[in-house]
């Protein structure tokens, strides 16, 4: 398997022209932070799986962020934002339901029935289903049947937290990927880029080519590290542990063009609920890395989640530099002979 230093496919044909004969469908992550609740499982299940040392225990002044961003041993990130703006209609879990403690009941009831019918992975993230069955007052529901119950509502304020979870993008034009001097990173018949340890050199061109500031390299090492997308998970036919171990879905994996759609779906869904700020970041085959194999449905600028507005692989206009500096080249070789030959009459 080698690295792709020029695409000139679709989006999902990252894989056959990294030289992958017959891979699979490209995957990837699609995150809806809509309904991530900040829980961090999916960096707990990260560093477990993978075996990524602890980072980030000590709380940094940033709210209940203790890992601060991306880096070579937090593979998955979950950024608190916190804002001093309406929740508004943004709350869609009482979209529809009547006010005041009846609606909150009936929003309870069918939390609960959810639940008690769901199966859901977990255990040791293997394909054993986990079968629930939770009663409302197990769920930290407000009980109903008592004079003077307080349903919360009475209690907001114009506040809100954004919470998303953060991960490598696996670009489909990879800076990563092409400035790597030794192979180390490659494509996998996924469409995904992972790092070899055992290859790599630590030299850290690949920290400078990522655009997000996701790739980073340990301490006591030098290699860089970052998501695999679980690798060996997806070869034993199994989702990445951060997607398996979401209580909420808000980490959903798949392949990618099934993914794109099902987003596409769900901000229409938002917009319609009344959350018009909601909007997909990485989704764009057209943006500066050709799109994303993890793609994200924020609710805000991609500034006030830490990504950036208009990313661009570094290496983009490698190909122009080279055939530039080719025709200087030229030009200087074709002036140095003119001068020999000249100075020989």
């Amino acid at each position: 398997m080698i690295g792709d230093h020029s695409l000139s496919g679709p989006l999902d044909d990252v894989a056959a022209d990294a030289g992958h004969l017959a891979p699979p469908p490209r995957v990837g992550f699609f995150t809806d932070t809509s309904v991530c609740i900040g829980c961090k499982a999916c960096e707990v299940a990260c560093k477990e799986w993978n075996l990524v040392p602890e980072d980030g225990l000590n709380l940094l002044g940033m709210s209940f962020d203790n890992t601060g961003m991306l880096g070579a041993n937090s593979w998955r990130h979950v950024a608190f934002i916190e804002q001093q703006v309406p929740l508004g209609n943004q709350d869609t879990g009482l979209a529809g339901l009547p006010t005041g403690p009846s609606g909150i009941e009936q929003m309870t009831d069918a939390i609960s029935s959810t639940l008690r019918h769901a199966e859901r992975g977990g255990g040791e993230l293997g394909t054993t289903p986990l079968h629930v069955d939770s009663e409302p007052q197990s769920l930290g529901m407000p009980s109903f049947d008592r004079p003077g119950a307080r349903t919360g509502a009475e209690d907001r304020t114009d506040f809100r937290w954004l919470m998303a979870s953060d991960v490598c993008k696996h670009c489909t034009h990879a800076g990563c990927l092409d400035v790597c001097p030794t192979g180390a990173l490659l494509r996998t018949e996924f469409g995904t880029v992972v790092v070899q340890q055992d290859i790599c050199n630590g030299c850290g061109y690949c920290v400078s080519g990522c655009p997000y500031g996701v790739i980073d390299r340990r301490p006591h090492d030098g290699r860089a590290q970052k998501c695999t997308l679980c690798y060996d998970r997806l070869r034993d036919g199994l989702e990445p542990a951060c997607a398996k171990a979401c209580p909420t879905d808000s980490i959903q994996f798949g392949p990618l063009e099934e993914l794109r759609a099902h987003a596409a779906q769900r901000v229409e869904q938002l917009h319609e609920l009344g959350v018009t700020e909601a909007r997909l970041y990485g989704h764009d085959p057209n943006d500066g890395v050709g799109g994303n194999g993890a793609f994200f449905l924020l609710l805000d600028e991609p500034e006030v989640y830490g990504l950036p507005p208009d990313p661009v692989v570094p290496t983009r206009d490698l190909p122009a530099m080279w055939k530039y500096a080719g025709i200087a080249a030229s030009a200087f070789l074709a002036a140095a002979v003119a001068a020999f030959a000249g100075g020989g009459h």
